[in-house]
């Protein structure tokens, strides 16, 4: 697989260097609060373990699962959630914790369908943004990384469900995802 790459954009250093600033950012703005942490799978799974075990404050931990890729490298702004929480958030304070945020059209959709639900605060922590696409602005709290608009993988985003593995975030060769210049 490592065949298919052709650049690293982020290194798994700087993942978790980034990681631990924003676990101590977090631990400090929810200090003496109850914290719920939602990870948006599949592609935040690796993100949210690993923050989760530099957050200092206990957190309660949950899961839903959107999609709006299916097998496209574009979103394609029709968001449904696939798997809902088993968590009542109702007057709690959540953290939405993502992969990337690029058009902003899913995450807008996942933020009204959780304050139906009522809880204290909504906020949002994403890996990576990529506010060149951006369509909807949506508040992103905690941001990883900003970056260039380019299809990534790695570290928990994917291609046709392969790439989530790897440690580090990078591009793919064209041929692999079959399309020249410009992607997602």
């Amino acid at each position: 697989m490592l065949n298919d790459v052709e650049e690293i954009l982020l290194s798994a250093e700087d993942i978790e260097n980034r990681i631990k600033e924003l676990a101590e950012k977090i631990s400090s703005d929810y200090k003496g609060k109850e914290l719920v942490l939602i990870s948006v799978l599949k592609g935040s799974m690796f993100f949210t373990a690993d923050l989760i075990r530099h957050i200092s404050i206990p957190v309660i931990l949950d899961f839903i699962a959107i999609s709006s890729y299916g097998e496209a490298t574009e979103t394609s702004g029709v968001a449904r959630i696939i798997k809902d929480l088993e968590e009542n958030i109702e007057n709690r304070h959540i953290l939405i914790v993502e992969d990337i945020v690029d058009t902003g059209l899913t995450l807008g959709y996942l933020m009204r369908t959780l304050k139906l639900k009522n809880p204290a605060s909504i906020k949002v922590c994403t890996l990576l943004d990529k506010p060149v696409r951006r369509i909807l602005e949506v508040p992103i709290d905690y941001k990883g990384f900003e970056i260039e608009d380019k299809f990534v993988v790695g570290y928990g985003l994917d291609f046709l469900g392969k790439y989530r593995h790897m440690h580090f975030i990078c591009t793919l060769k064209p041929d692999i995802i079959g399309i020249e210049g410009r992607t997602a």
